[in-house]
């Protein structure tokens, strides 16, 4: 199907994905990302991916935090970023939230 997302049957980083991914953030300085997870795909003229990563800016004592990093990889291969959305975990859970 075409335009629609297709979550991840196994959220495990491959070393075929692992390829992907490297392709794409290729030159990409100042933040380190590391994908922990293979969220899905999405079919268009080519397909789109999704990554949960852990990413570091890239200077001593920086503290991780989460980003979905979005790529696109045509219909010859080449891969390209879409998008690198940082996750803010904190503002997904109301538990405790003070009303």
């Amino acid at each position: 199907m075409s335009g629609g997302w297709t979550p991840s049957a196994d959220p495990a980083v491959t070393e075929e994905l692992q390829a992907l991914f490297d392709k794409g953030l290729e030159g990409l300085v100042g933040v380190g990302y590391t994908p922990v997870a293979y969220l899905g795909s999405q079919v268009v003229a080519g397909t789109n991916h999704a990554f949960l990563c852990q990413a570091t800016v890239v200077y001593p004592g920086a503290q991780p935090y989460y980003t979905i990093v979005y790529l696109y990889e045509d219909l010859q291969g080449n891969v390209t970023i879409l998008n690198i959305a940082e996750l803010d975990v904190g503002a997904l859970c109301t538990y405790g939230a003070e009303e």
